[in-house]
């Protein structure tokens, strides 16, 4: 470009002189302005109509649009109530069944016999075959022949008052809950405590990852009439191999003293408790 031309040329001239001005980057820098000036009045249009927008939901927003709820409604038929009948008195009842006593037996009179003077017999006693089909009582009576039927016996009161009260007999297989005294370990609390703390392995919870904390583990069992024990499980579930554990110590136990309820010997729950502790170490 001539020196003369440098002052009044356009900056854009004098760095694109002697350069390919249609490969886009001049055309480009020379409409830059234009392009600024019309995204600019864009962004200030959408702005603008959505202020006006805005001012526009406000004022229409306190109007309740109320629309019309369809509700169907069924008719039905009401029938008129049908016309209430007096109360009538309730039947008589039915008359009780007749009476009907039983056929009276024959009888004879037999007294104990006593020994009198023949002239002071007043009523002698009934010979022996008057007595093969009749019934013996304190007095004589008409009636039909003994035929089998079953009179009742008469009971005689000896005046000894003695009630016999029958012993109600318990189920030899049952297995109490509640005991008067309970199934014991021989030697008693203090021994069976030993035997736990020897036999029981108490790292096994933090050896299986338990975190720190107090575990009360439950295991309920049966101790039968000869003190075996039986059905050894589990109440509680905290895991880590506690349940486990504590099942299997008083599995392997000795025998116990067993239960007892009414004096005898009978088989009963026990419940014992195995505290598992993991400290923060």
């Amino acid at each position: 470009m001539e020196l003369n031309k440098i002052l009044s040329a356009n900056i854009l001239d004098v760095i694109f002189d002697g350069r390919n001005k249609e490969y886009g980057a001049y055309d480009l820098r020379k409409t830059y302005n234009r392009r600024i000036s019309i995204a600019l009045f864009v962004t200030l249009g959408v702005a603008l109509l959505a202020l006006i927008g805005t001012i526009l939901a406000n004022q229409s927003g306190g109007e309740e649009v109320v629309k019309e709820k369809k509700v169907e409604m069924t008719m039905q038929e009401i029938k008129p109530e049908e016309e209430k009948k007096p109360d009538l008195p309730p039947p008589p009842p039915p008359p009780p069944p007749p009476k009907v006593e039983p056929p009276k037996i024959e009888t004879k009179a037999f007294t104990p016999p006593k020994i009198v003077e023949d002239e002071k017999v007043v009523e002698p006693p009934p010979a022996q075959e008057e007595l093969k089909d009749v019934k013996i009582d304190i007095k004589s009576q008409e009636g039909i022949k003994d035929i089998g039927i079953m009179t009742p016996p008469q009971v005689v009161d000896q005046g000894k008052g003695v009630v016999e009260v029958k012993k109600e007999v318990e189920d030899e297989d049952k297995v109490f809950e509640k005991v008067e005294i309970d199934a014991s370990f021989p030697g008693g609390d203090g021994a069976w405590r030993k035997y736990l703390e020897k036999k029981c392995n108490g790292q096994v919870a933090s050896d299986n990852g338990a975190p720190p904390g107090k575990y009360k583990v439950v295991v309920q069992f049966i101790v039968n009439r000869e003190g075996k024990i039986s059905d050894v499980k589990a109440l509680t579930n905290f895991g880590y191999g506690m349940e486990q554990e504590a099942v299997r110590v008083i599995k392997g136990g000795p025998d116990w003293v067993a239960a007892q309820q009414n004096g005898r010997k009978v088989t009963a729950y026990r419940s014992q408790p195995i505290t598992f502790v993991v400290s923060d170490e």
